[in-house]
């Protein structure tokens, strides 16, 4: 059994009452439910009949765990691992975010959950912004958002303040701040000894200095969707209703189902939040609330001190360009060592997104400049938008697929042509090699690949 901080019982049964806090410890001390999000853009066929997720048509409940390192199919972006609760997101967007595009901001987004989800679900023509202030947890969000395969991303990395010279840029915005992480212990045990009250009132006052710091980039009208894997009242009810008193914005109601049983408002105030507790619902602990921005934008600041990025003048050849679908809807980006793609539509907002951030990738990129020949970048074998049929396919087995992963180097069959060929698994694409004839040279990030030279004696796939 777990052994929980005395402090945490007690505050449970504060505020739960005993029953239900009973209920909660000793779904705590069980299984944790797992679940994987399918992605749209991607479409794979399950041969299993799993249980769907309530809240979000792509979830799916696993009866078990499985070998996810182990399965090609992550690594091709069919899938993401993700906890059933947080899905709620997708609710929320497909009842809030009207069928017209948007720009909207994951602040808090490593590794990238919540990132795919959003793009799945925002309108065509939607800008997503995904930001991570820490460097090496950003570079993880960055591998999640390639490989889910929809270039309208941009990925920063950034302190919420930063945010500020760009004034109300954005219609929504996300903040799945850090918190005490109480909705976490059934699955990690860390987090309990990393658990005390101190703790708890240090979260809370950081939630609300990124609130304050982040608020000015939020439009007039816009959305804000605030989310804490905690259960205490501190963390949740009270910051909203901070919110809405400090910040200016009206709690927003989400319709729900009953059967979801899901909890509600446990602090007496008005501010619709909604709550999923381990043995209640089907899922971790997680909380979400929705509220609408009602106090005025600050106009955008870029200071004229900023350098501008210089126009690259490089041509970009029409072969490459090419290698996307409807090129003429993109702007084209060649800084002498890779050439990128980003779309017309918001080519303005990402230009001023670089001048005051650290954006670390946008649109999609289609190739690295090495040499005399432009090499097919990774990014683009994952796009779901790349033009089919430019490169040659060949079909790999599964001990293949993970070789390949492994970045090893490949034999491919005597009728492949010789050159950039893409390699796929059970149809879905995994990424380039060049052929050179006797072997294939393996074109899959180094810094991505399977590092375990283990392999699990039972091989448990989706």
């Amino acid at each position: 059994m777990k052994e929980l901080p005395v402090d945490f019982k007690n505050e449970m049964i504060a505020l739960f009452g005993a029953d239900e806090a009973n209920n909660l410890f000793a779904a705590i001390d069980g299984e944790q439910v797992e679940s994987v999000r399918l992605n749209p853009d991607k479409p794979t066929v399950i041969d299993k009949d799993y249980e769907c997720v309530p809240w979000c048509g792509e979830g799916r409940y696993l009866p078990e765990r499985l070998t996810y390192t182990f399965d090609p199919l992550l690594h091709a972006g069919a899938y993401y691992v993700q906890e059933a609760s947080s899905m709620f997101l997708a609710h929320v967007l497909r009842q809030y975010v009207e069928d017209k595009p948007v720009a909207m901001l994951d602040l808090c987004a490593a590794p990238g959950g919540k990132s795919t989800l959003a793009r799945s679900v925002l309108p065509d023509g939607s800008l997503l912004v995904a930001n991570e202030v820490m460097r090496n947890r950003a570079q993880v969000l960055a591998e999640n958002i390639t490989k889910w395969g929809n270039e309208d991303v941009a990925v920063t990395s950034n302190e919420p303040a930063d945010f500020t010279a760009l004034g109300g840029f954005f219609d929504v915005l996300l903040t799945d701040v850090p918190c005490s992480g109480e909705g976490m212990f059934r699955k990690d045990y860390r987090a309990i000894s990393e658990w005390s009250l101190e703790n708890v009132e240090n979260c809370r006052k950081r939630q609300r200095e990124i609130l304050y710091d982040i608020w000015p980039a939020l439009k007039e009208g816009g959305l804000l969707i605030y989310s804490t894997c905690t259960f205490n009242t501190k963390e949740d009810e009270e910051n909203v209703q901070w919110i809405i008193d400090e910040l200016g914005a009206e709690s927003l109601e989400v319709n729900i189902d009953h059967s979801w049983n899901i909890t509600g408002n446990l602090a007496g105030t008005a501010a619709h939040v909604y709550r999923f507790i381990p043995g209640r619902t089907l899922g971790e602990g997680f909380f979400m609330a929705v509220l609408r921005k009602t106090s005025k934008a600050e106009p955008p600041y870029i200071s004229s001190k900023i350098n501008k990025k210089a126009k690259n003048i490089a041509v970009v050849p029409k072969e490459i360009k090419g290698w996307i679908d409807n090129p003429d809807e993109y702007l084209f980006d060649n800084d002498g060592a890779s050439i990128t793609a980003v779309r017309k539509t918001f080519g303005d907002e990402i230009a001023t997104m670089r001048k005051v951030l650290n954006v670390m990738q946008y649109g999609v990129k289609l190739a690295n400049v090495k040499g005399r020949e432009p090499v097919p970048a990774h990014a683009l074998a994952m796009c779901t938008h790349r033009k089919e049929g430019v490169f040659p396919e060949a079909e790999l087995s599964y001990d293949a697929a993970i070789a390949y992963l492994r970045t090893e180097s490949l034999t491919l069959p005597d009728d492949v042509p010789h050159g950039f060929v893409i390699v796929t698994y059970k149809g879905f694409t995994l990424g380039f090699v060049k052929n050179v004839g006797r072997r294939a040279n393996n074109l899959y990030p180094q810094e991505w690949r399977i590092r375990s030279g283990y392999m699990p004696d039972e091989i448990k796939c989706l």
